[in-house]
């Protein structure tokens, strides 16, 4: 009976570790390809941005084609401009993998996260340049403060999360009290519409709830409160040579393209880690994932903190005030 159940349980396993073989191997070969693919896409988008700044000039003469052109070469290089280092791509990557979050849940949370990087870009050019009419070091300097708040709110979501874990792995040491049954008797039969209004089964909200809705606008302000420099420079110059409308509309095709990046991204971090959590009960390990899961998210949260930290000694106005080179 043991070898069947064995032979059986061996057959439900391999497929899902050939494709947990293969995900590592391929992660591995970007790892070794990554400065090269980083290399060809800053290329690109040098050659996109020069594009971009002479269909802008463009558009006042021919709206209908230059614009859709200048369309479509923004969305691009929002997807070439988030393949770059970021906090934004530190923060969901290590949220999500250390985090149990449902497929709607991740692409609701880099969607809106790239779409507020955005947003504060076309909101605060159109406060400080439009309306208050200041110059463009008090831009720089303001986008450099709220880059330095980006980075406290990724401490905070990291010293939530933490505490979080601290809490779970407390009450889950924490010895419990023995259960004593001295009666058993069926009063009621519970059903779906018995009107006792006990939750018999967890609801869809409730298991989509497994990621606090307070843990979620935390961690899409934080990736997404420092505004995206390729925005502000395009906004920049479309200010300068008077189509405006067109900078925000190049800037919203950035942060859509950003956010199909970020999604393929979370996408591969979610689904790797339901991938090792099925390997883990496949396995017979599930009973130490209670304890491994806040272990993981405790891991997350150090790193978070860390990154943070580091972000934050880091970050300067200098000549360009807080605008970098990738989002």
């Amino acid at each position: 009976m043991s070898l069947t159940l064995s032979a059986s349980r061996a057959r439900r396993v391999w497929p899902l570790a050939l494709l947990a073989v293969a995900l590592a191997g391929a992660a591995f070969a970007l790892w070794q390809h990554w400065p090269q693919i980083l290399l060809q896409s800053v290329i690109w988008q040098k050659g996109l941005h020069q594009q971009m700044t002479q269909l802008l000039q463009q558009v006042k003469t021919d709206p209908r084609q230059a614009g859709a052109m200048l369309m479509l070469f923004s969305l691009a290089y929002g997807v070439l401009h988030a393949l770059g280092p970021g906090h934004g791509k530190v923060v969901i990557t290590t949220f999500l993998a250390t985090h149990p979050a449902r497929l709607t849940t991740t692409l609701r949370l880099t969607l809106l996260a790239s779409l507020l990087q955005g947003a504060v870009a076309i909101g605060l050019v159109t406060l400080m340049l439009v309306i208050l009419q200041t110059s463009s070091r008090q831009l720089h300097l303001s986008s450099y403060w709220l880059e330095k708040g980006s980075y406290l709110l990724v401490i905070g979501l990291g010293l939530w999360i933490g505490t979080r874990a601290i809490k779970r792995l407390w009450r889950q040491r924490r010895p419990r009290a023995a259960v004593t049954i001295h009666r058993l008797r069926a009063a009621h039969q519970h059903d779906a519409h018995c009107g006792c209004g006990h939750a018999h089964v967890p609801s869809a909200q409730q298991v989509a709830g497994a990621v606090s809705v307070k843990t979620q606008l935390l961690l899409v302000a934080s990736m997404g409160l420092r505004p995206c420099s390729g925005a502000i420079m395009m906004l920049l110059f479309s200010r300068v040579i008077g189509v405006y409308l067109w900078g925000v509309l190049s800037a919203v095709a950035m942060a859509l393209g950003t956010a199909l990046t970020i999604s393929a991204i979370g996408l591969l971090v979610q689904r790797s880690r339901a991938l090792a959590q099925r390997l883990g009960a496949n396995s017979g390990a599930a009973s130490t994932a209670a304890l491994a899961i806040p272990l993981l998210a405790l891991i997350g949260s150090a790193l978070l903190i860390a990154a943070g930290l580091a972000l934050w000694q880091s970050a300067a106005p200098g000549i360009g005030g807080g605008l970098r080179a990738f989002a």
